[in-house]
């Protein structure tokens, strides 16, 4: 079983930075991909980012240049870096995991999730 918790949301102004952090609790956290999601009131769940256990990574368009992924294999953790921020990153932003070597785009191919952590930017 692998359980993730997210941390490190909060209220922000746009153009400011957050960086989320997803703890997981799993025996060979290296051997999962890992990735990011948000989901805004009303929308549905979108894919952020992802990365692989050799640290190949992946971004929505919406972020590329703004956000950064990466990965603790020492400390089972994942990171987000979320820098100039806009209101429209607003959402609540979860973490998952799947045991595969690649990166993972698909939020039904993901086995695990966190509770997630809210976001807010404000204009």
């Amino acid at each position: 079983q692998v359980q993730l918790v997210e941390s490190g949301g909060g209220l922000v102004q746009a153009g400011g930075s957050l960086r989320l952090s997803c703890a997981a609790s799993v025996r060979t956290f290296s051997s999962y991909a890992m990735g990011w999601f948000r989901q805004a009131p009303g929308k549905e769940r979108e894919f952020v980012a992802g990365i692989s256990w050799k640290s190949h990574t992946a971004y929505a368009d919406s972020v590329k240049g703004r956000f950064t992924i990466s990965r603790d294999n020492v400390k089972d953790t994942v990171y987000l870096q979320m820098n100039s921020l806009k209101p429209e990153d607003t959402a609540v932003y979860y973490c998952a995991a799947d045991l595969a070597p690649t990166v993972v785009i698909g939020t039904d191919e993901y086995d695990y999730w966190g509770r997630g952590t809210q976001v807010t930017v404000s204009s």
